[in-house]
């Protein structure tokens, strides 16, 4: 169990499957089946060490069933399973705004689209959603465009944000789709 949590936690923001942890695992020396880590799985999500979000299609309004991405409730478990891994801050950028917004709406899922992924679809309690990118910085002109092209390419007029760690230009209005410095965020 601790080899798939450690699997699970060095693929944070990454789409995972049952048969791609127990190929890691096996890949590793460790002999696994596909049933046993999807119970070891159900019980993680049980006990509250990581969350599931699905992919959830934005255009056809559906959950798909392929692929979710798993995000932890502490970081330092991570640090602890993990002690060498390098430090990824947009990996736990992701992680604290996917927690944040578990706080914040009935669901959270991953926006998939026919082109570009969404990091986060929001639905709220009223049935809204909203569409969130996180990005660590977005000073990179590269960066900033391929963080917005994925809001754009969304045809509804639910609210779209970029939440990144910027200290300059903080807040932004790029067509409609809001800016915010991510602490600016936490703490609103």
């Amino acid at each position: 169990m601790e080899r798939v949590i450690q699997s699970l936690y060095s693929s944070i923001d990454s789409q995972v499957s049952i048969n791609k942890i127990t190929n890691t695992l096996k890949s590793t020396g460790y002999s696994s089946s596909n049933k046993t880590v999807d119970r070891y799985l159900g019980g993680i999500l049980d006990s509250l060490l990581m969350y599931e979000a699905k992919r959830y299609d934005i255009h056809g309004r559906q959950l798909l069933n392929s692929q979710s991405k798993y995000y932890g409730v502490d970081m330092g478990i991570r640090n602890i399973l993990l002690p060498d891994h390098q430090e990824n801050f947009g990996h736990i950028i992701e992680n604290i705004v996917y927690m944040e917004l578990l706080s914040r709406n009935k669901a959270v899922y991953v926006g998939e689209s026919s082109k570009y992924d969404v990091d986060f679809v929001g639905i709220s309690d009223m049935n809204e959603l909203s569409y969130y990118q996180v990005a660590l910085t977005t000073m990179d002109e590269k960066v900033l465009k391929r963080e917005l092209r994925s809001l754009e390419q969304i045809c509804d007029s639910y609210p779209k944000y970029l939440l990144t760690l910027d200290t300059i230009n903080r807040t932004a209005n790029y067509n409609g789709i809001q800016k915010f410095n991510l602490i600016d965020w936490l703490l609103s």
